[in-house]
């Protein structure tokens, strides 16, 4: 009787772990149940099991939590999971979740900022971005360079021009801390590479330099050239006079037109009265603009005017020439 009994118990248990087998094998195989991809929100401090159920729940697994927590036991690495969002897609299966959890492959934003913009355009972008947590309400630049690097100025064109890439719950003071980094990193690289005889004294003047160089073009290989112009005005103490400082002054009077009164009127950024460069940068420039700045193109050229519609100029040596210039290109528009 008791070899009965012995002979059935092991019957059973092998009953049993060839179920359990099965149940393995249609747990590590069985893909969620999706057709397209669907993002998917692990919340801060919730664990594995948690998140099972939160799957079997929404009907995207057809295993209770407890199944993946247990799995994820056995593979040692149940407390390894890491909060965000993820992008599920159809075949995956709960394994092939857990791996995507370990990893932290979460969704990724871009935000790109754009060469040529005002920091203050940046900062309106930003407040208007749902994906990113607002921390910043009604901050000024001033006060945003304060609670970047600890002084008070500016802030103006202190912010990298580029597309970054962030999860969710990035807020908008990481964003712009990054873009703010990499500007000091593009300047300050930029600068140790600089030429020699540039009239600039700190790598800030050269960063209002790259300003007003991509407010003038964008067309890239006319950067360096127009660089050397403003160098040259520079080293020979004339007057940069450039339209876009002129309407970087006038702020919210700009409409659209530079009129006679405009480039005659006193401003701190007026270069048609004022010599040097302009207090500060006008623009976020572009590392192109940066380059540009600090390794202008060597030539004799202190004049430019635009040339058409396909936005390139047309230099020239002497004001005769110049004028001759804007009588071709401006005057007969």
């Amino acid at each position: 009787m008791f070899r009965w009994l012995s002979l059935l118990f092991l019957l059973a248990c092998l009953v049993a772990v060839g179920l359990g087998y099965q149940e393995y094998q249609r747990f590590v195989s069985t893909p969620i149940k999706l057709e397209s991809t669907q993002i998917f929100t692990i919340k801060s401090g919730q664990n594995l099991q948690q998140v099972g159920s939160t799957l079997y729940k929404q009907g995207l697994s057809e295993f209770p939590g407890e199944y993946l927590y247990w799995y994820g036991r056995y593979q040692k690495s149940a407390h390894s999971i890491k909060a965000g969002e993820y992008t599920l897609s159809s075949g995956q299966t709960l394994p092939d979740l857990l791996n995507l959890f370990i990893e932290g492959k979460v969704v990724q934003y871009a935000f790109t900022i754009i060469e040529g913009m005002t920091s203050q355009q940046l900062l309106d972008a930003i407040a208007k971005d749902s994906r990113l947590e607002q921390t910043l309400s009604a901050i000024t630049l001033v006060e945003l360079m304060e609670k970047l690097d600890g002084n008070r100025r500016h802030g103006e064109g202190e912010f990298a021009p580029e597309t970054y890439y962030f999860p969710a719950g990035t807020t908008d003071m990481e964003l712009l801390n990054r873009a703010y980094r990499r500007m000091q990193a593009d300047l300050t690289h930029a600068w140790h590479n600089k030429a020699d005889q540039l009239p600039y004294k700190t790598p800030y003047e050269a960063l209002i330099m790259a300003s007003i160089i991509e407010k003038e073009t964008g067309i890239a290989e006319e950067r360096p050239e127009i660089a050397g112009v403003f160098v040259r005005r520079l080293n020979i103490g004339m007057r940069l006079q450039t339209d876009p400082t002129v309407i970087y002054g006038m702020g919210d009077k700009y409409k659209g037109n530079l009129r006679r009164k405009d480039l005659t009127t006193d401003t701190v950024y007026n270069t048609y009265i004022r010599f040097g460069l302009p207090p500060s940068p006008i623009a976020l420039p572009s590392k192109a603009a940066i380059h540009a700045a600090l390794n202008p193109k060597k030539g004799t050229s202190l004049y430019f005017v635009a040339r058409g519609k396909d936005g390139r100029h047309v230099f020239s040596n002497t004001l005769v020439e110049h004028n001759k210039a804007v009588r071709r290109y401006q005057l007969t528009k």
